[in-house]
């Protein structure tokens, strides 16, 4: 794997001088110049940038992004817990495109199959497709999840970029992605064919207006993911200057942390990636401090994670019947006594596939549980369904 990565010059950062013992500039093991490759024995979490940028439309530049991150990242201090974390240094940029995303894919899935929760940062957005492929060799269906302002479904007849990856994935065989889900997406910058096509292959997709009004309807959808992918461009302009698309609307700075830190609280999701951060357009790396922040909230999840899927043992849980009278129908929820998050349990179609079965239990929000109490059927228990089927 160390072939693949470029070290860290750790000491061309500012406050490298300053760096404590509680800070991440001492407690994460770096694969830094004049270090060893560290070894990956009792890892949670691997930090890793991507020096690629050249799909990366209208944003070229975005792939000198991750040291900028990390001389950030680095003075922030750890919370109460003992994280055991690896910064594996920067992956070179290939002779090709496809090289970069090669050597990605083969390294994100080593640390997938060994546990291990990657943080890509850097690059542009159609890495999503790389971090896609390496969950091949699982062989289970997953769920991908999108902070962005389009959905990046563009002609898929082109060669892969940050705007077309969805198409890429969408059509790639064999197929092992079960729902994708956008949120906030920005209408004036979505074709309505785009949005159509989403409502035909059942995917989810939330504007931007909504999620902001109820953050809290945020956080199921996420727990639902097993890969995050993060654009930096649904930050709004001036709280995330450094991206060449960025635009006046979009979630806030701590809209952003919070939903990093909703990600990193799932006991499902396995890799996330913080993509289109572009030095050139930032303004004094006010970007990359976000960034930074993002990916401290990630961790601070993560190490508050519940581990309370009912997919197990459903003991600890409470359990909710509701009738719909004109769908004749019984959805029972279930209540974590740990950590009050909901679920909806969705039967199989009687033709139900076997590969489908850790997507019958879906997060769902108390919001609802409140629309089936209202005789209404949920948006999420009819789409899964659909899926299951």
């Amino acid at each position: 794997m160390q072939e693949y990565f470029t070290p860290i010059d750790i000491d061309k950062f500012s406050g490298v001088k300053h760096y404590t013992a509680s800070s991440y500039g001492k407690l994460v093991k770096g694969y830094f110049i004049n270090n060893d490759f560290p070894k990956l024995d009792d890892v949670h979490i691997a930090l890793i940038g991507v020096d690629e940028d050249r799909r990366a439309i209208n944003n070229e530049g975005c792939g000198l992004s991750p040291d900028y991150i990390r001389e950030h990242f680095y003075k922030l201090f750890q919370g109460n817990y003992n994280s055991k974390i690896v910064d594996l240094g920067n992956i070179k940029k290939g002779n090709t495109v496809e090289d970069t995303h090669f050597a990605l894919t083969d390294v994100l899935s080593t640390l997938l199959q060994k546990k291990i929760i990657p943080v890509i940062i850097g690059g542009g957005q159609e890495l999503t497709f790389s971090n896609y492929l390496a969950y091949q060799k699982l062989e289970q269906t997953i769920n991908i999840v999108a902070i962005d302002s389009c959905f990046d479904i563009a002609d898929g007849d082109k060669e892969l970029n940050s705007q077309n990856y969805l198409n890429k994935i969408i059509l790639h065989k064999p197929n092992i992605l079960f729902n994708f889900s956008n949120v906030g997406y920005q209408t004036y910058f979505v074709e309505q064919n785009a949005i159509d096509l989403m409502d035909k292959l059942y995917f989810d997709a939330h504007r931007l207006g909504h999620m902001r009004a109820n953050m809290e309807d945020v956080e199921p959808i996420v727990r639902n993911a097993d890969i995050v992918s993060f654009d930096i461009s649904a930050i709004r302009q001036s709280d995330a200057p450094g991206n060449g698309n960025a635009s006046p609307n979009g979630f806030y700075g701590e809209e952003a942390c919070q939903i990093a830190r909703y990600a990193g609280l799932s006991d499902k999701l396995t890799s996330i990636g913080f993509f289109e951060i572009n030095p050139v357009f930032d303004t004094n790396k006010q970007t990359a401090h976000l960034a930074a922040q993002m990916i401290w909230y990630f961790i601070d999840g993560y190490y508050n994670r519940k581990k309370d899927d009912p997919l197990g043992n459903k003991s600890e849980y409470t359990k909710y019947r509701v009738s719909i009278t004109n769908h004749d129908h019984e959805i029972i929820f279930y209540k974590s006594n740990k950590s009050d998050r909901w679920w909806m349990d969705v039967p199989y179609p009687i033709n139900h596939n076997i590969k489908y079965e850790r997507h019958h239990m879906v997060p769902c929000s108390y919001r609802d549980y409140e629309t089936a109490c209202k005789d209404e059927m949920p948006d999420k228990w009819w789409q899964t369904f659909q899926k299951l089927g």
